[in-house]
């Protein structure tokens, strides 16, 4: 087996040239036994290369056991999953459109692995999460036992049928209701979230702006009436004959005349 370090993306593109997409960071070629990664020239979209490696050495491992028979989704799948790329469900985690139209059959994952970015973003991480779910059926071997049946069989359906006692269309159909319900009401619930977040960002400043309206209206009012009773109280001492002090004086009750009895 031979692992290469390309020492820059354009040397990784012309080593590889038309076997990985261009966002791939990696690729394996398990009939040669050999692995071109990206070296230190990479981006940040290349990963962790030491996950990256993790997840091609699982493709060589994978078909040096069962040599072709893996569908696309499998192979990338189990690679994700022998890597521990627990990551991978935040993408299903805010796709609105599992909740929309649902988990795909595993077979149309393979066109989406080798689609645009965001499409292969989204398979990947339903392949992982198919893989994962099919190793959860007996959670002391996990795959080993149905690994072993496929190689002797030739058939992935007679071995999930001889490993978890269920036919595969039994199990993509659960998968698929199971992933909708997991990760369809997350991606809903965050994507409802984020919209109220956009609301809330768009609506604050006219909310400030009415409530700054609103202060000034009332202070104006407050003013006006202050003005009003100021001129309704010169306007009774016009009237009196007097000035402020004598329409106060009148305003004023008269007080008893002293030693004045009072009513039995």
């Amino acid at each position: 087996m031979a692992i290469i370090v390309a020492p820059d993306a354009a040397h990784f593109r012309a080593w590889v040239g038309g076997m990985a997409p261009e966002w791939g960071a990696a690729v394996a070629l398990p009939h040669l036994q050999r692995i071109i990664v990206q070296g230190r020239g990479a981006t940040s979209a290349a990963g962790d290369p030491a996950s990256t490696l993790r997840h091609e050495l699982a493709h060589l491992a994978l078909h040096e056991y069962l040599d072709d028979l893996p569908p696309r989704w499998f192979d990338e799948g189990y690679a994700s999953y022998a890597a521990q790329e627990s990551g991978r469900d935040e993408a299903l985690a805010t796709n609105i459109a599992l909740a929309l139209h649902g988990a795909p059959t595993l077979a149309s994952l393979d066109s989406g692995l080798v689609g645009s970015e965001g499409q292969a973003t989204v398979s990947y991480a339903l392949a992982y999460r198919a893989v994962a779910d099919l190793a959860a059926l007996d959670s002391s071997r996990g795959l080993s036992l149905m690994l072993r049946y496929w190689r002797d069989t030739g058939s992935l359906d007679l071995a999930v049928r001889r490993a978890y006692g269920e036919p595969l269309e039994t199990f993509e159909a659960q998968w698929r209701s199971r992933t909708r319900r997991r990760f369809g009401a997350l991606a809903v619930a965050s994507d409802l979230a984020f919209s109220m977040l956009v609301f809330l960002t768009l609506l604050a400043p006219l909310y400030v702006a009415r409530r700054r309206r609103d202060r000034a209206r009332m202070a104006g009012l407050r003013s006006a009436e202050r003005a009003a009773d100021a001129a309704a109280a010169a306007a009774v001492a016009a009237a009196l004959g007097g000035g402020p002090e004598a329409a106060r004086s009148h305003t004023t009750e008269t007080e008893p005349p002293a030693g004045g009895g009072a009513l039995a």
